[in-house]
């Protein structure tokens, strides 16, 4: 009985209170509130268990629509599991019977970008930080993502001018480009060799319909921000923090102020007080990470 009795939901109808058995609850309104309070390894690893009907609703596709593994995948990287993540990647979207409109990942490589894209008709986000894709995969497999308005592909080093270029010409949905660089030294002095305006000027010419443009750490000039404000008339939010070589000459600024979001090249939160909360913050990181080595998925949970 107490078993029982555990299972039960109670709803208030008109005053009186009505029982319900949790696993008779309908899979969509199972996995709406799973999505809400539960993270992906836990729901692939914990929840499962509970019984049949949180197994079912689990391994359907109601609880897939929006993947964030980012922090799984993280997890596989701190224990040195980077070859977990491409599998994982592939199991969630089997399961989301390829209706996802969101994928965020991490340190993914070219076998689940490519599986993602090839499954990807109804993704409108892509968030793949620091991943490992190649512009010849990009080049191949962009044009499957047809809907895509958000892509986030900051710090994935090897994808260059084609891979962007690839990406802009071929997925006409796209209006929200993040494409931060890992931070560079401020130079003491200006040097030719310091910039690189092609993936500006690659921007400008085949994302001219973007809206926002997130482009800290690159080493864009004024040339390239300029090409930038000509060409994207519909630009309204832009990031260039840390790119050192633009210095808003001329009518520059006054364009950028013009904007509804703009962050000027120059950062402005390195205080003291800002450094030693980092500071904390970090070590506070350290003593996490320590403590989710266990976590991290093992081959087993990928099945």
């Amino acid at each position: 009985m107490e078993g029982e009795s555990s299972k039960r939901a109670c709803v208030k109808v008109e005053n009186d209170v009505v029982g319900g058995r949790w696993d008779e609850l309908n899979p969509e309104i199972l996995a709406s509130i799973f999505v809400r309070i539960v993270p992906a390894e836990v729901m692939v690893r914990t929840v499962a268990l509970v019984c049949r009907s949180w197994m079912e609703a689990v391994a359907g596709p109601y609880c897939w629509a929006e993947i964030d593994l980012e922090n799984w995948c993280r997890k596989c990287c701190i224990a040195n599991n980077f070859h977990l993540i491409d599998p994982l990647v592939r199991k969630i979207i089997r399961r989301s019977r390829f209706t996802f409109r969101r994928l965020s990942t991490y340190r993914l490589g070219n076998v689940g970008f490519s599986f993602a894209a090839n499954c990807g008709r109804c993704l409108k986000i892509l968030q793949i930080p620091m991943s490992e894709i190649t512009d010849q995969v990009v080049e191949k497999h962009a044009g499957s993502l047809v809907n895509l308005t958000f892509l986030d592909i900051s710090y994935c080093l090897n994808i260059t001018e084609k891979g962007l270029k690839a990406f802009g010409l071929q997925c006409k949905s796209l209006t929200h480009l993040r494409r931060n660089m890992p931070p560079w030294e401020l130079p003491t002095k200006f040097e030719a060799s310091h910039v690189n305006d092609h993936k500006a000027l690659i921007i400008a010419e085949n994302m001219s319909g973007h809206q926002r443009l997130d482009l800290a750490f690159n080493r864009l000039s004024d040339n390239g921000l300029d090409a930038i404000l000509t060409q994207c008339k519909a630009l309204t939010h832009l990031e260039i923090q840390g790119c050192w070589n633009v210095e808003l000459k001329g009518n520059l600024e006054e364009r950028c102020e013009k904007l509804v979001d703009f962050r000027s090249p120059w950062i402005h939160e390195y205080e003291d007080g800002h450094a030693e909360s980092s500071d904390i913050d970090s070590r506070g990181d350290e003593y996490d990470e320590e403590s989710i080595y266990s976590e991290s998925p093992s081959s087993s949970d990928l099945d």
